[in-house]
């Protein structure tokens, strides 16, 4: 057999092709949303969790950013006033970030183009029981290789 003939490195290959087609789609939207990719990524994170905030280590697991790569992005995302940073009731010596009414309006700004895309490049071209199965089969990928990408994804009360 053929080594380059792999049918894992089609499948890595195929992989990587539609994420990256997928992603040059996306980031038209989110740049004319005044939003990077990475923005885009760690304010819909916040606005899916629940009580739509995060702790700092959490929201790095899940972004797959280091410590410091998550905070450079949160002080940018809090100095334009879409994300705030409140206190956590269980540990008072950490902080998440909340994403704020201005962080949900931005959001909420580019998510109906966003939507169209994943539907005209990704969803839409699958039937509903292959979306179905698709989705099954990247979470259990996605839980062997990247199992905190759910990080923090319980419940967190802020403090009062």
């Amino acid at each position: 057999m053929d080594p380059f003939d792999d049918p894992r490195l089609t499948a890595m290959g195929l992989f990587a092709e539609v994420y990256t087609g997928i992603a040059d789609k996306n980031r038209r939207a989110f740049a004319e949303a005044g939003l990077s990719e990475v923005d885009f990524e760690t304010l819909i994170r916040l606005a899916r969790s629940p009580g739509q905030g995060l702790r700092m280590s959490d929201l790095a697991a899940q972004t797959n950013l280091s410590t410091s790569g998550i905070t450079r992005v949160i002080d940018r995302l809090e100095r334009e006033g879409l994300v705030s940073r409140e206190a956590c009731a269980t540990d008072r010596r950490a902080f998440y970030p909340q994403i704020t009414e201005a962080g949900r309006a931005r959001l909420l700004e580019v998510l109906p183009r966003h939507l169209e895309d994943i539907e005209h490049w990704f969803t839409g071209l699958l039937q509903p029981a292959e979306l179905h199965r698709f989705l099954e089969t990247l979470r259990l990928i996605r839980d062997v290789v990247r199992p905190c990408a759910t990080a923090g994804a319980e419940e967190i009360e802020p403090a009062t």
